[in-house]
């Protein structure tokens, strides 16, 4: 069939017009996508998403030439959220930035139990959850860590202990889901296989198979109990990053995934109280980095292991249609 130039017009016409129609109905009848850009981050959960009022955090912290603690360098992810959207928190603001919004309302030790009075405690001092607002959560390995110690004290069995990680999880999920019906944004992180942590290497095959179940039943009733849209949540799968990340190192920038980086007891771990190089069966050196170790500890990311995290956090935030 031929077209003369006036059918041709008109053709393309017809199918510029659908075109257009299709992706008027793809954003929404018409109207413009607006690029969510948070004007605070509030940070929930335990203390990897910590920093004390000096900015030291669980991981490997900074130092500067005069050995003072940097807390602007070696960022703990949801620092590096924040520093995206040009955000700060008050326990880190060497630029002097004026009157930081951005609240860490995360504490040490944090249960998923706590994460819900650490909510209630910024409800009750007048805090409210507006469209601008992004919170973190994270938090459940306090949870599957104590499990475990019962588990092996006799005083529990696994058995005893699923029931109540996987009511845990579902509760976590309802804090989130409080959040985002309240009128925040979320991101969620699935909690890290423990059973891939220097402490479960240090515990053996067989432990480290029940540190994993037991994230496993955390994680799923976590991720089944959210309302997870997109439009308000956003998950990070950190769970499945550490599995990856442990599986193939070198992909992703590691050189250590089994052994924690820090001589000293964290969070007054520093890139100055590292553990010695580790000389290999072959002879050859691995330096001891914060960057290149995924553990900072036994059981806490290193400066490279936030810094991942933080990445995940970022695109998902991007990358979501909140």
């Amino acid at each position: 069939m031929k077209f003369n130039g006036n059918a041709m017009r008109a053709a393309i016409g017809v199918i510029g017009a659908a075109l257009t129609a299709l992706a008027l109905v793809s954003c929404g009848g018409g109207q413009a996508v607006e690029k969510f850009v948070p004007t605070r981050i509030l940070a929930f959960g335990d203390e990897s998403s910590f920093m004390d009022a000096n900015g030291l955090k669980y991981s490997v912290n900074a130092l500067k030439a005069d050995g003072t603690i940097d807390c602007k360098a070696n960022p703990i992810w949801v620092q590096g959220l924040a520093a995206a959207y040009g955000l700060v928190f008050p326990q880190c603001n060497p630029d002097a930035v004026a009157a930081p919004a951005s609240q860490i309302l995360a504490t040490v030790d944090a249960t998923s139990g706590n994460v819900k009075d650490q909510i209630d405690l910024f409800v009750t001092n007048g805090g409210s959850f507006g469209g601008k607002d992004l919170a973190t959560v994270l938090a459940g390995a306090r949870d599957i860590l104590d499990q475990y110690a019962l588990i092996k004290a006799g005083t529990t069995t696994e058995a005893q202990a699923i029931p109540i990680l996987e009511q845990a999880g579902t509760a976590l999920a309802a804090q989130v889901n409080r959040i985002g019906l309240a009128g925040g944004k979320v991101l969620i992180a699935t909690v890290p296989d423990m059973g891939l942590t220097p402490f479960a290497v240090n515990a053996g095959t067989t432990d480290a198979a029940l540190l994993t179940r037991l994230t496993s039943r955390f994680n799923s009733k976590l991720r089944v109990g959210l309302i997870n849209d997109g439009h308000m949540t956003g998950l990070l799968l950190v769970d499945e990053a550490v599995q990856s990340i442990v599986k193939n190192p070198g992909a992703s920038g590691y050189i250590v995934v089994d052994t924690a980086v820090c001589a000293v007891a964290l969070p007054n771990c520093t890139t100055a109280t590292l553990v010695p190089n580790r000389t290999n069966a072959d002879g050859s050196v691995t330096i001891a980095s914060g960057d290149t170790w995924l553990w900072s500890d036994a059981t806490h990311f290193s400066a490279g292991g936030q810094k991942t995290l933080g990445s995940i956090a970022l695109s998902r935030a991007q990358g979501n249609p909140f």
